[in-house]
């Protein structure tokens, strides 16, 4: 090759690779050439974060790699489709909450704070997995030996169940290409880089490129692959939010590190039920799953006392009995304190209002606070009623009956609506050993419960009512 030929060489291949400022905004992943103070795309303010990239060698052509191409429609009512068996994880509370099991060519997101037990369900159950499919644990983060380490003292046979130790998205790609796994596992995403960017691994790019391969090769292999993602401080997953649309179930694990108790929920699920809610306790053999939630959160003291109402919430597809405590005591302030854990804080200050305007309850020199025992987050409208009876209870210091449960929506005008799955949630309560119930009159039972007393009421002045005669 003769020098001048070689220089140009050079020259064009110093152009091809030659790198590019952009700016990602850190919210929603939207790519812009310059800097701004707002993302064009999601609105949000000082969310643009700068990346390099690397050109990609350019195709020939303006319409390069699709001259030629044909596509063929189909219509709906053509396209076959057949029942595919669902892989059960051996974990019947995970199980639950993916909707059944595993769905091959499925991608499940699965986030959490530090230490709650994410890589620890993981492992359980993909060594169960490894015992009748082809299985690989990919793992970022920790060493092998951690992993083999944490499987003998958990106690579980991982003779059969592969580890990889990588981070570039490439190469475990190429390796599942090579094993064929039915099950994988990507512990954990924000770990993972591909070699076509050179931002740092976790940036917003990077996981959403990196994601984005995973994704595609899980879906043309039929792999069922498990990721795992961490969260931010306040609780979401740490990424783009377009990381959330990609993949088929986003599952959400709570409860406090120091706890014992953990609850995995699904937020997102296209194969089940949204907001579908499993129970796991934290033993010393790692998750064991809790059967009855409902005996655990119901765990009162044997001596009754005021301010405490158990209501009946519906999470995915089961009924679950929980305690609600209520605190009402004098306001020493000027600005008396309205504290909710586990329940909607807006929502109670605007209860508060109802049950002043249409019960003639007046709380504005009081502070109040409002529990949910065991950590569990009740974010449906059928908990309303139980609030303000429990906070009336603690307010006029009236102890209410321990058999008796609450449940039942509340509106402006003071009107109590009826919630979905009355009937179910009542039979529910009867298993329990709960005797009496206060429950909207759209919620009435079509005939009569054995062992169980009903109170029906259409507004909240009717509630108060009944709760004074009791």
């Amino acid at each position: 090759m003769a020098p001048c030929e070689f220089e140009n060489n050079v020259r064009i291949n110093t152009r091809m690779a030659k790198t590019k400022i952009q700016y990602v905004c850190n919210q929603c992943g939207a790519v812009s050439s310059k800097w701004g103070g707002q993302c064009g795309d999601c609105g949000q303010w000082n969310c643009l974060v700068e990346q390099v990239e690397v050109n990609k060698t350019p195709t020939t052509g303006r319409f390069a790699g699709y001259a030629g191409t044909e596509i063929k429609l189909q219509k709906l009512s053509e396209v076959k489709h057949s029942d595919t068996a669902r892989i059960a994880t051996s974990l019947s509370e995970l199980d639950r909450v993916l909707g059944g099991g595993l769905v091959p060519g499925s991608v499940v997101l699965l986030g959490g704070d530090p230490g709650i037990g994410k890589s620890t369900i993981l492992l359980q159950s993909m060594c169960r997995l490894s015992e009748s499919l082809n299985a690989i644990y990919v793992t970022g983060e920790e060493s092998a030996q951690q992993i083999s380490m944490r499987a003998k003292r958990l106690g579980l046979n991982g003779e059969q169940l592969s580890l990889l130790t990588e981070t570039k998205v490439e190469t475990i790609i190429a390796t599942a290409q090579t094993n064929q796994p039915q099950v994988m596992v990507i512990d954990s995403i924000q770990t993972i880089y591909t070699e076509y960017l050179q931002s740092a691994p976790g940036g917003v790019a990077q996981v959403r490129e990196s994601t984005a391969q995973l994704v595609r090769f899980a879906k043309q292999k039929g792999i069922a692959l498990f990721v795992v993602g961490h969260v931010t401080k306040d609780g979401s997953l740490a990424g783009p939010r377009v990381l959330e649309h990609m993949v088929d179930a986003v599952l959400y694990f709570e409860g406090e590190r120091d706890g014992r108790y953990r609850i995995l929920r699904a937020v997102k699920n296209r194969f089940g039920a949204v907001n579908e809610l499993g129970v796991f306790a934290m033993t010393e053999e790692g998750l064991k799953e809790v059967q009855n939630p409902s005996a655990i959160f119901l765990s009162r003291y044997q001596q009754a006392s005021a301010g405490s109402v158990v209501t009946v919430t519906w999470e995915g597809s089961r009924p679950l009995l929980v305690e609600v405590q209520a605190l009402v005591d004098e306001a020493h302030g000027s600005h008396p304190k309205r504290v909710a854990v586990g329940l909607d804080q807006n929502r109670l200050s605007m209860l508060l209002a109802v049950l002043s305007r249409h019960g003639g309850v007046f709380c504005h020199d009081q502070d109040i606070f409002l529990n949910v025992v065991g950590g569990v987050k009740v974010m449906e409208t059928s908990a309303d009623l139980s609030q303000l009876l429990a906070i009336v209870s603690s307010l006029k210091n009236q102890v209410l009956p321990q058999d008796l449960i609450v449940f039942g929506e509340i509106g402006l005008a003071g009107e109590i609506r009826p919630v979905p799955n009355g009937q179910e949630r009542i039979k529910e309560a009867v298993k329990h050993g709960f005797g009496k119930a206060i429950v909207p009159k759209g919620n009435a039972p079509k005939g009569n419960i054995e062992g169980m007393e009903i109170k029906t009421v259409s507004n909240l002045q009717e509630a108060l009512q009944v709760l004074s005669e009791i």
